[in-house]
């Protein structure tokens, strides 16, 4: 525990000027983010008597070893830069907001050429429009249902789209006027792309002019005598309706508003919001919240507009963010916030608190949601609170731990018969998994030795970064290397330090004593002497500690064994999808990859004009060779590879080569030209 006195800046140093703040600890990781209107006033805050503090400040200015600030020239710049800092930090001490569950939405591939209509959960991705969140997936597909008969976009995935160009066949909405048919022509990209843009102005709660044009070409159908149009175009209108009938009038005046409700103690809060576009509600989230650092209703308003509407904006180009916002509680600098709300929406935005009608009693209700959602949640995660600390309490007693490891990685080692050997290394914190730390690693010195390969895992995951210390001065990188592995350490271009660069606690080998002792002596070579290393042996499930004859064996009903259970599967699972995934690219790489001087782009150029590997094979020398980057030599290279003939009928057959295919078909068994001479003989012989 550090003394705040230790690090606090000297007199007059810090200066009066707007600016965002950051707390680092004593590995250099960013464990609070912050911003202020002077950041002499809110720092000189943080270095008062710890007495005087709430319990989460105290524990967060202890926690800490340093403390920077970047000054900016306004407030709506400082709240830009806190959610940028933020969001790339993640620190541990900053408010965060969770979902309860996983929402889904309705979503629009807009940054495809056809773009496509699809459920989809998670977080957004870029070129993607979203409506919702919906309380269940079956109501998106029933309100898509009906209107794709209105907007006939496409819903299917991309290989059935593929599928579908190349046999110049729709599928099964195409026929039945559920879909344009891009994929065969019926449409141009543009005409399919206006169907889209039709689509969202609808679900963005523009519907009345289009119900109104709707209606006009009904009535000039039914004028004009065409009364099966106007038939479609009425059931059409009526679909529209249905549709909007599904979605609950809460505000008669069409108003796009979110409505935010809070609700919690001082250790948590549950936030609820729902989104309501032309007076309609679209959709409903919700969050639980750890009030880390102690913060007012106001503070808790204030951090979650900004990580939630910056995220959205980044995902939707401002078009997230609503015209109105009612909130329980005013921030600090609510104008600030409202003119950088305006400016990722492109025009202004209305942040105030719901004072009387329709709107507030929406807001009470928002409220009451958040406070029911926060009571579910206790009851959901108290057993579970209690089996992990339980759990992990019991493991550090078993394994004569000074405290309970928070942090517990795991490896694991998958290969068949030694070949494709890959490992896992798993990460759990406080009992949870975290798998955005997860990492894989191809064995490369050691193939088929299980007992070695632990020890390069472990070799190569603590080697980088042992021993070395943080300058207080360089940035936190989340950054993870392309081939999947661990880089611990200083990052040598950026000079930032990784976020996989502290240790864990705990770590555990799947395998008994002589894995445990190669992870030992991998650890005692690197210096490293501040992780406790065990085994976990599959048979008995046996605790090996190393240098240790005997194992501990920890009892059948024990948390702790049921973690470390879960915790040797999860590397299992994750070891196993690697080797598979590596497994099958090596059993389904293409008979082009082994011919020599045909890279990627040559083998696309091949598939793209011949469709496959069998009519590549079918081709001659001379039909090779006209595709750009080809040249004579390499299409005979290609065709004696592939079986074939390097000659063609018009240029007749090099004498020098060998003879692969029959050169002629054959009038007893009528077989064609292209056949193999082996398979030919074979089929002689059976014939006579």
């Amino acid at each position: 525990m550090a003394d705040p006195a230790t690090y606090r800046p000297a007199p007059g140093t810090i200066p009066e000027a707007p600016g965002v703040y950051r707390f680092r600890d004593s590995e250099g990781r960013v464990i609070y983010v912050g911003k202020a209107k002077s950041l002499r006033q809110r720092l000189n805050s943080y270095f008062a008597d710890i007495s005087g503090l709430h319990p989460r400040t105290a524990q967060m200015v202890t926690t800490a070893c340093a403390v920077q600030w970047t000054v900016v020239n306004t407030e709506v710049e400082a709240l830009q830069l806190e959610y940028n800092w933020i969001k790339e930090f993640d620190p541990r001490f900053n408010v965060k907001f969770k979902d309860d569950k996983s929402y889904p939405e309705l979503a629009v591939t807009l940054g495809e050429e056809y773009p496509r209509l699809q459920v989809m959960r998670g977080e957004h991705k870029k070129g993607v429009r979203y409506f919702g969140p919906y309380a269940h997936a079956w109501a998106i597909r029933e309100t898509l249902d009906l209107l794709l008969r209105v907007f006939p976009a496409r819903t299917c995935s991309n290989g059935v789209f593929r599928r579908s160009e190349q046999i110049g066949r729709p599928c099964l909405l195409g026929y039945i006027d559920k879909c344009s048919a891009p994929c065969v022509g019926r449409v141009s990209a543009e005409e399919h792309r206006e169907i889209v843009n039709q689509f969202c102005d609808f679900m963005a709660g523009r519907a009345d002019p289009l119900l109104r044009q709707l209606d006009k070409r009904m009535q000039t159908a039914s004028a004009d005598l065409d009364f099966e149009r106007a038939a479609r175009l009425r059931d059409d209108i009526g679909a529209l309706r249905r549709a909007m009938e599904k979605q609950t009038v809460v505000l008669g005046d069409g108003t796009d508003a979110d409505l935010v409700g809070i609700y919690g103690d001082e250790l948590q809060a549950s936030v609820q919001i729902f989104h309501v576009r032309g007076g309609r509600v679209r959709g409903e989230r919700g969050w639980i919240v750890d009030l880390d650092s102690g913060a007012d209703l106001a503070s808790q308003v204030q951090d979650f507009l900004l990580q939630f509407y910056g995220g959205r904006a980044d995902d939707d180009g401002g078009t997230a963010v609503p015209r109105e916002i009612l909130v329980p509680a005013l921030p600090t600098d609510h104008e600030e916030m409202s003119q950088w709300l305006s400016g990722l929406r492109g025009s202004r935005v209305s942040l105030r608190i719901a004072q009387r009608g329709d709107k507030r009693h929406l807001a009470e209700t928002a409220a009451l949601n958040a406070q029911q959602a926060l009571g579910r949640y206790r009851l959901k995660r108290a057993s579970d609170l209690t089996s992990r600390s339980a759990a992990l309490t019991e493991l550090a007693d078993a394994l004569g731990m000074d405290a309970s490891p928070l942090r517990i990685e795991c490896v694991d080692i998958s290969h068949v018969q030694g070949t494709n050997v890959v490992a896992s290394l798993v990460v759990f914190e406080d009992g949870i998994a975290k798998k955005s730390d997860y990492r894989r690693f191809a064995i490369r010195e050691a193939p088929g030795d299980d007992v070695a390969s632990i020890a390069e895992v472990v070799r190569r995951r603590f080697s980088r970064g042992a021993g070395e210390q943080l300058p207080k001065d360089v940035e936190q990188s989340g950054e993870v290397a392309s081939d999947g592995e661990s880089r611990p350490g200083i990052d040598p271009l950026t000079g930032r330090v990784r976020r996989f660069a502290y240790p864990p606690q705990l770590l555990v080998v799947d395998g008994g004593q002589p894995q445990v002792n190669a992870a030992s002596a991998v650890l005692t070579d690197l210096g490293i002497a501040d992780i406790t290393v065990v085994g976990l042996a599959k048979r008995l499930e046996e605790v090996w500690l190393p240098g240790d004859d005997d194992p501990i064996i920890l009892p059948r009903t024990s948390e702790a064994l049921y973690l470390m259970q879960r915790l040797r599967d999860e590397a299992h699972r994750f070891a196993i999808t690697f080797h598979r995934a590596k497994r099958s690219k090596a059993m389904t790489a293409s008979a082009l990859d082994t011919i020599a001087g045909l890279g990627p782009s040559r083998r696309t150029a091949l598939i793209k004009q011949f469709g496959s590997v069998a009519k590549v094979r079918a081709a001659t020398a001379e039909q090779i060779s006209e595709i750009p980057g080809i040249g004579l030599s390499t299409a005979q290279a290609i065709v004696i590879a592939l079986g074939g003939d390097s000659g063609s009928s018009a240029s007749g057959s090099d004498p020098g080569a060998p003879a692969v295919t029959s050169a002629k078909r054959s009038p007893t068994l009528g077989l064609p030209e292209e056949t193999p001479v082996a398979v030919m003989a074979a089929a002689q012989e059976i014939h006579q």
